[in-house]
């Protein structure tokens, strides 16, 4: 079957995230994928680089943006879905499930009485199944927690950008220890992406090359089925949960977690700013699991 669109992946070295555009080759419309919003945490200052190369492909091509669509509430990079947003448009759009996870961080961080869980702060939640276009191509939001309660992937043109739900093969699996992750969720969601036909092609939101490999974030269903090192065909759940634990309490706090939540939650805005005009990020002092510390 031919493609009736064209991915691009956008790899940022500082948080090892990938972000992606899609267009179908129609009308050229597209989508967005996971934008990032560069941070810089010794000194607070946000930059658009990241987000800017998108905007120089999304130009060069002559693409009208539909969607901005965020696979979760990302612990490890700021989204940069506001500032594209301002500058392309689209509906910036994730999971219905991201209200559970507001109301957790909205305790966590105290946020001002003014933000709501509700979702509202995103332009459309999606429901697992859902079906969506981007111009005249289908595509369909599939609910995959695990990693977080708020999960989706989406399957585009016989294409899954799962998310942080399946790493390369290499590399196994996202993490669930974050509040409300889950390692059996986890498992059984990554058993649905593999029951996908073999041929279809995965999109990983992050890669962290071990030794010598360059970053990858392209791989298949029956890749990932034959030599994903913790989901390949034959791993039960049992023996899956029982090595993710165990490998999540090896694991440190990711670096921009506490700054990432707070934003992500919101669509990537920045929370509102106070009576001098600057906005401020909370830091909960001896509120988050301390996690191992570092030798």
């Amino acid at each position: 079957m031919t493609a009736k669109t064209t991915t691009q992946g956008f790899f940022d070295p500082a948080t090892w995230t990938v972000s992606y555009v899609i267009w179908e080759h129609a009308g050229r419309h597209a989508a967005i994928v996971d934008p990032v919003l560069d941070y810089d945490p010794k000194s607070g200052h946000t930059r658009t680089d990241s987000a800017d190369r998108l905007l120089a492909y999304v130009q060069a091509q002559g693409l009208s943006v539909d969607w901005i669509l965020e696979t979760h509430a990302h612990a490890d990079h700021l989204s940069g879905a506001r500032q594209l947003q301002q500058q392309v448009g689209g509906r910036i759009a994730i999971g219905e499930h991201i209200r559970e996870v507001q109301a957790r961080f909205k305790k966590l961080f105290n946020l001002e009485r003014g933000f709501l869980p509700d979702g509202s702060q995103f332009d459309h939640l999606f429901k697992d199944g859902e079906r969506f276009r981007i111009g005249e191509v289908e595509a369909q939001a599939l609910w995959v927690p695990g990693h977080t309660p708020a999960d989706m992937a989406y399957l585009i043109d016989g294409a899954v950008f799962v998310g942080d739900t399946l790493f390369m093969p290499d590399l196994g699996s996202a993490r669930a220890d974050f509040p409300g992750g889950d390692a059996r969720q986890l498992y059984r969601s990554m058993r649905r992406l593999l029951a996908l036909p073999p041929e279809t092609r995965l999109y990983m939101c992050h890669d962290y090359p071990p030794g010598e490999r360059e970053p990858q974030w392209q791989t298949t269903v029956g890749e990932q089925r034959a030599h994903n090192v913790h989901v390949h065909d034959g791993i039960e759940e049992e023996a899956f949960v029982a090595l993710r634990q165990a490998r999540d309490a090896t694991l440190e706090v990711p670096a921009l977690i506490l700054p990432a939540i707070q934003v992500n939650v919101r669509a990537g805005q920045l929370p509102p700013p106070d009576d001098n005009g600057i906005s401020y990020l909370r830091i909960p002092l001896d509120a988050l699991p301390a996690g191992p510390r570092a030798t």
